[in-house]
């Protein structure tokens, strides 16, 4: 039977699997004991891992919708809305990113990057905008950056997102690289959500009162362009959950 993995470049083989297992495949013709190497390598890239070392996978980039807005707002705790100190209401949801740089296979936390992100409240509504059924301008809630530290964290604390008509839960980020830049680098994306979690928050109160969301992960024409690798670790807690995402950036 023929292998119906496609042929990779050395890069793309680094970018799949880590540096020490992807060196393993690469020398599989010429080595008989590759498959216990690559276990022994999986096994190290896994241990890396968990020491807190960047996790350099690339994601598909995605449309940035027409909800975005450049507040410029500084600020981890998004929950907030600055023009009347209001805090939105819905399940906490502390959301974790991790962001390296990739560059000719090797992999690097990256500091200094500029994390924004920008979500619908437990109601479908975004702030800031005008459309056929709000008209927020002026609101600033559920936006916000952080850059990234020596670590490549961003951290935030929000809500677990609301739905609206047409599109599965997501929550939209912005990563731009050298910021301070006149024209910074950026990657643009969206994250999405275990379904049976979402199924869980939406029974609670505020979500609830919208009504059975119309659209699942599957039935969205934007996750089903990648969706499944922009789905967040998830982990719950006493107060809501906590998200953990590692992205990878590719920087030529």
């Amino acid at each position: 039977m023929e292998s119906s993995m496609p042929n990779l470049s050395r890069r793309e083989l680094l970018l799949l699997f880590g540096s020490a297992a992807a060196e393993t495949l690469l020398g599989c013709g010429r080595d008989p004991s590759a498959a216990e190497k690559l276990r022994r390598a999986s096994t190290l890239d896994a241990t890396a891992l968990a020491a807190g070392l960047p996790a350099c996978v690339v994601r598909p980039e995605q449309t940035e919708g027409p909800y975005f807005v450049d507040e410029k707002l500084n600020r981890s705790d998004i929950r907030i809305d600055p023009s009347d100190n209001g805090t939105k209401a819905g399940v906490p949801l502390r959301l974790e990113f991790h962001v390296s740089h990739v560059t000719a296979g090797s992999c690097a936390a990256l500091s200094g990057a500029m994390v924004d992100i920008w979500h619908c409240d437990a109601l479908g509504v975004y702030s800031d905008v005008r459309d056929a059924g709000f008209d927020t301008r002026g609101r600033k809630f559920l936006r916000g950056y952080q850059l990234t530290n020596g670590r490549g964290a961003a951290e935030f604390l929000t809500i677990y997102p609301g739905w609206y008509e047409g599109r599965a839960v997501h929550i939209h980020f912005k990563i731009r690289i050298d910021p301070a830049a006149s024209r910074a680098r950026e990657f643009t994306s969206q994250l999405y959500f275990d379904e049976s979690i979402t199924e869980q928050v939406h029974k609670q109160a505020p979500y609830n009162s919208k009504g059975r969301r119309t659209t699942a992960n599957d039935a969205d024409f934007i996750f089903r362009r990648g969706g499944k690798q922009l789905i967040p670790t998830l982990t719950k807690d006493s107060q809501g959950y906590t998200a953990k995402f590692d992205i990878g950036i590719q920087i030529s």
